[in-house]
């Protein structure tokens, strides 16, 4: 059993900066693939970025592309998550997410892939 801890989520202006972690327990996640999603109020929970941490692989949602970038801390079981150029869209909790089964990014946007959640962490950007 996975135990997932995200943090970092806060307040912050148009244009600025927020960096997320998610803490893994439980059981190293070396071989599986994390990744970010996202949920506003009242709208669906989407996907935001993945990393395979076999390959170091990634994969990203357009609308982040280029101003998110997920990355992988191995010694630490750690997943991150630098969000620049932050938008008022981009407002949500952000859950942690963790796939036990795959070493492919290349499924990573559908959440029922996935095995273990966090809590989520709450990003607000005002305008």
């Amino acid at each position: 059993q996975v135990q997932l801890v995200e943090s970092g989520g806060g307040l912050v202006r148009a244009g600025g900066s927020l960096r997320l972690s998610c803490a893994a327990s439980g059981d190293t996640i070396n071989n599986y693939v994390m990744a970010w999603f996202r949920q506003a109020p009242g709208k669906e929970r989407d996907f935001v970025a993945a990393i395979s941490q076999i390959s170091g692989n990634t994969k990203y949602a357009e609308p982040v592309k280029g101003r998110f970038t997920i990355s992988k801390d191995d010694a630490k079981n750690t997943v991150t998550l630098q969000m620049n150029g932050l938008k008022p869209e981009d407002a949500a909790v952000y859950y942690c997410a963790a796939d036990k089964t795959s070493a492919s990014v290349y499924y990573s946007m559908y959440s029922y892939r996935y095995d273990y959640w966090g809590q989520g962490t709450q990003v607000t950007v005002s305008s």
